[in-house]
């Protein structure tokens, strides 16, 4: 019976020493599981920061690519306004350029040289323009079908008559619609 009893106090005795083992071992695991959850909530705010940090960046850059754009918009307009005081109406010293030079863009040019345009007046093509183009096509078709032997020679013939005579038609228009004056 002593051995009985001795046996059932080593038993008791080593039960309780492996659960108070146990006991430590869930403490320490535990404060272990605290200390993993804190490490990865400051892994979290790392990466938080970071991510605000990129959109800081790529504020400062859209900010500085929207100043670029601003800073070309502002030279494109002072530009605009640079052209057009250039281009204010002017009086025409009432000499114009005359149209006995070879091809249709001498015509076109001097019709261009010779109008004025005035701030109220529709953009778009003069009269003298369109008759100069009209004209210049259609003399150099007839030249080149009026001309038998040589009908390049012609169409160059015939497109100057016909843009001097067309310019000279649509100058008149300009004139009697305003567009230009006398």
């Amino acid at each position: 019976m002593k051995s009985l009893f001795l046996t059932g106090a080593v038993s008791l005795l080593l039960l309780t020493s492996c659960n108070k083992d146990e006991k430590v071992q869930t403490a320490t695991s535990l404060e272990q599981q605290k200390l993993d959850y804190q490490a990865r909530q400051i892994d979290l705010e790392k990466q938080k920061l970071a991510i605000e940090k990129e959109k800081i960046n790529f504020e400062k850059q859209k900010d500085s690519l929207d100043k670029v754009a601003a800073e070309k918009e502002q030279e494109r307009k002072a530009e605009a306004n640079r052209v057009a005081k250039r281009s204010t109406p002017r009086r025409s010293s009432g000499s114009v350029a005359s149209n006995s030079s070879s091809g249709s863009s001498s015509s076109v040019g001097s019709s261009s040289a010779g109008t004025t345009s005035t701030a109220n007046q529709k953009k778009g093509w003069s009269s003298a323009a369109k008759g100069t183009v009209i004209g210049t096509v259609g003399g150099a078709a007839a030249g080149a079908i009026i001309s038998k032997k040589n009908p390049g020679l012609g169409a160059v013939i015939g497109g100057i008559a016909g843009g001097a005579t067309g310019y000279t038609i649509g100058r008149s228009e300009d004139r009697k619609s305003g567009r230009v004056q006398k």
